[in-house]
């Protein structure tokens, strides 16, 4: 399963979004410092989800990272967040 897969999956079970786009853009950076070779670095979310009502763009982001756990954070070398209700 790739990167962008594994985002995708766990933010359906996390928010059952009524819009989702995952958009890996490694390609975009590679050579860049941090970048690995391999890619699967860089990603570029848009979520839409009722969960994200009355919550702050800081919440929102927080819920997003919790969702997807440390170990998959981890991995990922930036991560772009664009979140609504």
């Amino acid at each position: 399963m790739t990167v962008r897969q594994e985002i995708e999956d766990k933010l359906r079970a996390a928010f059952a979004p009524r819009d989702i786009e995952v958009v890996d853009d490694s390609a975009s950076h590679a050579g860049h410092a941090g970048a690995p070779a391999a890619g699967q670095s860089h990603f570029n979310v848009m979520l839409r989800s009722s969960d994200f009502e009355g919550k702050n763009r800081v919440a929102r982001h927080r819920a997003v990272h919790a969702a997807l756990g440390a170990e998959l954070i981890g991995r990922i070398h930036a991560l772009a967040l664009d979140l609504d209700v």
